[in-house]
């Protein structure tokens, strides 16, 4: 076992209907001369899904501003936008309520709004010197896990290169988690972050910087959202697993906060930056790729996985146990709609040696657990294009 930090400093609460209490949970890090910037989307807005959230802060005589400008994969003009936005009405804490995008655009505006220059200045690890503006995340989604990682990622408008900042300032000091917020999401949308959450769970427990704790979270993560996402996409209000999947998602964001990830997030930002994908859908697309690539490195976590998912795996010794793993995810896949090859979601390999390049520049490489080269970037990519597992296997 390797040595291992471990530092965690969110508070989670959870529960059914705790939106509508949100108010008085933010009232500490709101003072009564402050104002909360609440950063989401237009379209979680016109749904009606936060009234009872706007209700909570108003009960509780929190001043607030919105701004509700975020979109998918952000980019660094929309932080900008919203940065000036809460300068211009002076406030002075931030709540990320939406989807991924949302939380991490409003971690951005937290650092940012105490740190100078631009966000791509601190790309890489613990680059953060200011103490960003308290940080508070309500997710609507269970996929990102933004709600309790120590990241945000934003596209560089320039090389549309999807540029990661890590610090341990980026920790919200507070998560909010209410399945019932997660009940009106579209079938599309319940697929992509789940398998967003589920892609977590899966590269956080083979990295090489995974740990006992992290790996005890990222197992029991693949469990909850192994038995559940199907269920959720098929009968949307169905409860219990809107709950697992919610907390499945928390799971995996605190696992893979403290191992990172591994080639699927190298690849599928690239692949997001480029031409604009949803992030959970390139994930989902690439799983099964990276998943055939990686299992001649630790066939035993595969092994684990697989059991984790369902599947039945006794009498099989743990290579051919780990692949069983591989045909669960296409099968995943199949039931959630997701195509089965990239190609499908507008990848165009012209764009190929970019995607290499940018790939590699990842600090996701490092971890994954089979050694990784350009060479090897370009067969999974070329072989996800063609939807041609056996390129791999």
């Amino acid at each position: 076992m390797h040595a291992f930090p471990y530092y965690f400093p969110t508070t989670l609460k959870y529960g059914n209907g705790l939106a509508a209490q949100a108010g008085a949970l933010i009232r500490q890090f709101v003072p009564a001369d402050g104002k909360l910037l609440v950063v989401t989307d237009e379209g979680l807005m016109r749904s009606g899904v936060l009234d009872s959230f706007f209700a909570s802060l108003r009960a509780a005589e929190i001043a607030y501003e919105t701004f509700d400008g975020v979109a998918p994969n952000p980019d660094t003009a929309v932080l900008e936008r919203a940065v000036g936005f809460l300068k211009q009405h002076g406030c002075t804490a931030v709540a990320g309520v939406g989807g991924g995008s949302s939380i991490d655009t409003a971690k951005g505006v937290a650092a940012m709004a105490t740190s100078p220059g631009s966000i791509l200045d601190y790309e890489g690890y613990d680059r953060i010197r200011e103490t960003p503006l308290p940080i508070v995340a309500l997710p609507t989604t269970s996929g990102t896990g933004s709600e309790c990682t120590a990241s945000t990622v934003f596209t560089n408008r320039e090389t549309l290169f999807k540029t990661v900042i890590i610090s341990p300032k980026l920790f919200p000091q507070l998560a909010i988690l209410d399945p019932e917020l997660t009940l009106r999401l579209p079938p599309a949308i319940t697929a992509a972050t789940g398998m967003d959450a589920l892609t977590h769970a899966i590269e956080s427990y083979v990295s090489k910087q995974a740990n006992p704790i992290s790996q005890a979270l990222a197992l029991h993560a693949i469990r909850m959202i192994g038995r559940s996402l199907r269920k959720a996409y098929y009968v949307g209000a169905d409860l219990p697993a809107r709950e697992d999947l919610l907390m499945g998602s928390f799971l995996a964001g605190v696992a893979f906060s403290q191992s990172k990830l591994g080639n699927v997030h190298a690849i599928s930002h690239t692949m997001g930056g480029v031409f604009n994908i949803a992030h959970g859908i390139a994930n989902a697309a690439l799983l099964p790729y990276v998943l055939a690539f990686n299992v001649p490195a630790c066939p035993e976590r595969f092994r684990d996985i697989a059991q984790a998912l369902g599947a039945d795996v006794a009498g099989l010794d743990d290579l051919a146990a780990a692949r069983r793993v591989v045909e669960e995810i296409r099968a995943l896949n199949r039931a959630l709609d997701i195509p089965s090859n990239i190609r499908e979601l507008g990848v165009d390999l012209a764009h190929l040696p970019q995607m290499v390049k940018d790939s590699m520049r990842s600090g996701n490489v490092l971890v994954n657990p089979r050694l990784t080269n350009a060479g090897d970037i370009e067969r999974i990519i070329v072989a996800a294009h063609r939807g041609n597992i056996e390129e791999i296997v």
